[in-house]
């Protein structure tokens, strides 16, 4: 099987069809008349997509337009360069196995270098690992505000990888390769907490982590098994740390992640609530399961017991 690895690019026969598409743009088919048409009607807009709203918030045309691309992109017909980019991914890893790479201090039991030709889905500073592991991951992601505001310059200089981002982190977050997402934020622990989107050309929902949205993310490749590493699920809040709320200043190394400068002196996080972050994970394995795919939990160690385990090094 051909493997593409850290240099993955939009599949082949997608990038045709996008081109082929874009030579015949005046042809439009009777069902992306009809979804224009539908969307066209409907000038509701999509809720909790502008958690900052100091930040990031745009006006209501905005919105209406932000619906409706990303709604026709749902349905399988982009209308800007973005939703296009998004869609020649979707199933491009169909049936395939993949690695979901977590950042807790077990990653420095891996040898990473086994990874180097697998699909990955890695997330915040992994790039901090670069040189231990030999490349960068597959596809990138990132959630949360402080990651995005703190390492921006890094981020944002970053290649060899997919990038995608919630479009709410656009006032930091630049580059014309990122593949902007419709994420959405809600963290009001409603009944069905949290949503899973088996379609993110159309949305993504947060889910009490990033790896949350890079399940949502494998599951739109087509990835049929998904390996999770550095999945530790345990964090330490160091009693030199400044705390406001949820919102944690570093004033010393962190002991949580594989390297001490992860979220080291003068990086702020968030308060993980790591039973929330398992209740997301717990949702996304039964959609996976649902459809004939699995979760497993390949983490050396580690205090995530809501997938089955299996050992690392057996993988190859």
């Amino acid at each position: 099987m051909a493997v593409r690895g850290s240099q993955d690019a939009a599949p082949a026969q997608n990038l045709t069809s996008l081109r082929n598409t874009k030579t015949a743009r005046h042809m439009i088919s009777f069902g992306e008349l009809r979804a224009r048409l539908r969307h066209s009607l409907d000038k509701s807009t999509d809720s909790h997509i502008s958690p900052y709203k100091n930040l990031w918030f745009p006006d209501d045309d905005m919105r209406r337009q932000l619906a409706f691309r990303y709604r026709m992109a749902g349905d399988g017909f982009p209308v800007s360069e973005n939703e296009r980019r998004i869609l020649s991914w979707k199933d491009a890893y169909k049936d395939e196995r993949a690695f979901l790479i977590g950042n807790g201090p077990s990653l420095n039991k891996l040898d990473l270098t086994k990874l180097k030709n697998e699909r990955t889905i890695g997330v915040n500073s992994i790039y901090l690992n670069l040189d231990k592991m030999g490349f960068m991951p597959s596809h990138y992601v990132v959630e949360d505000r402080f990651v995005a505001e703190d390492r921006a310059d890094e981020i944002n200089a970053l290649g060899g990888t997919q990038k995608s981002f919630g479009n709410y982190l656009r006032y930091c977050l630049k580059g014309e390769d990122v593949n902007w997402i419709n994420v959405r934020m809600r963290y009001d622990e409603h009944k069905d907490f949290p949503f899973f989107s088996t379609n993110i050309a159309r949305q993504a929902w947060t889910g009490g982590s990033v790896t949350y949205i890079c399940m949502q993310l494998a599951y739109f490749l087509g990835v049929k098994t998904l390996y999770l590493i550095g999945f530790d699920h345990h964090y330490v809040i160091p009693a030199d740390a400044q705390v406001e709320g949820l919102d944690i200043t570093s004033n010393s190394d962190d002991p949580n992640h594989f390297h001490p400068d992860y979220f080291g002196k003068g990086y702020r996080w968030h308060d993980p609530k790591v039973d929330r972050m398992e209740t997301g994970y717990r949702k996304a394995g039964k959609f996976f399961e649902l459809d004939g795919r699995k979760i497993f939990n390949a983490t050396a160690g580690g205090k995530l017991e809501c997938f089955d385990r299996i050992d690392y090094n057996s993988l190859f």
